[in-house]
């Protein structure tokens, strides 16, 4: 069952982690490249800032956002900010979802995010867990994957596998990180079996890592969609 208090506390601990991160940086490397193609890490910035804010809307029955062409602007319009401008908004729009989030509400509704996608209110905060995480990556200051919390990366690749299962490009894939397993991929018996540390599991799920520390047996690594 998903614990989204829980949940919660952990989007507060990753906020503050990533907080205290990119308080070391300065206003140059702010504008210097993320991980991220096309994105400085003032881009990841102000995306996180803006997500908090759509995931706002998302809790409190409004579109997450008005637009694509709006959220894509808003980041655009974000990313140059000074350095502690870009602070103040990460931990000013946390506020605002917190706020949002400790109002008295039905946590097992349905909510619709971007593309109307929907699922249960109670793993939106599960959701920010994996933007302030999986971003705080791609900022590229030294926080790596294999510095994720291990529940993290559990539930993350429980999230991820779930997300390719029925691609009908993928092949009944079975994935496991030497303690846990999970299958994705098209319907069948699974046709490939991958394996690796979980870091390097989520890496290749998430499309941040090439799937080259991976081992792949009955097939090639499979090639997935962009998420």
């Amino acid at each position: 069952m998903i614990d989204h208090v829980r949940d919660l506390a952990s989007v507060r601990d990753a906020t503050d982690r990533l907080l205290t991160a990119a308080a070391k940086q300065n206003n140059d490397s702010t504008a210097a490249p993320s991980r991220l193609p096309g994105w400085t890490r003032g881009h990841v910035l102000a995306h996180l800032a803006r997500n908090a804010d759509a995931l706002v809307n998302v809790l409190a029955g409004r579109p997450m956002y008005v637009s694509a062409e709006a959220r894509d602007a808003d980041i655009e319009r974000d990313a140059p900010r000074p350095l502690a401008e870009q602070l103040d908004d990460v931990r000013q729009s946390m506020a605002r979802f917190e706020a949002q989030a400790a109002l008295p509400a039905d946590w097992s509704r349905t909510i619709t995010m971007r593309n109307g996608v929907t699922d249960s209110a109670s793993r939106v905060p599960f959701r920010r867990w994996v933007e302030v995480e999986l971003h705080h990556v791609d900022l590229g200051t030294g926080y790596e994957l294999e510095d994720l919390p291990a529940e993290f990366l559990q539930r993350e690749a429980v999230f991820l596998t779930a997300r390719f299962t029925g691609s009908p490009g993928v092949p009944p894939t079975r994935i496991t990180d030497g303690t846990h397993t999970w299958s994705t991929g098209g319907e069948g018996t699974p046709e490939v079996t991958v394996s690796g540390p979980a870091p390097d599991v989520v890496g290749w799920l998430s499309g941040r890592r090439d799937g080259s520390a991976l081992t792949a047996e009955g097939g090639l690594l499979p090639t997935l969609p962009s998420l």
